[in-house]
């Protein structure tokens, strides 16, 4: 299960990321409301996975699916 919430953690962390651009400096109300629900949530799913998976694993595992879903999921500029 600790797996699953870090993969799920690591999406949010991509969610957030892309929701960020696209707050235009927190003027846009929905996507900064995305913003702060996922950011919270990617937190919340690594505190949890990190009771049960090695930091460095689980960081691992979350950064990089953030480090590689982001700019998959952005816009081309």
């Amino acid at each position: 299960m600790a797996w699953l919430i870090s993969v799920i953690s690591g999406a949010m962390e991509t969610a957030w990321a892309i929701a960020l651009q696209k707050t235009e400096g927190f003027s846009r109300p929905m996507p900064t409301a995305i913003f702060v629900t996922t950011l919270i949530l990617s937190m919340a799913g690594l505190g949890y996975a990190l009771k049960f998976i090695p930091v460095g694993t689980a960081y691992a595992v979350w950064v990089g699916i953030g480090a590689a879903g982001t700019p998959a999921g952005g816009e081309r500029v």
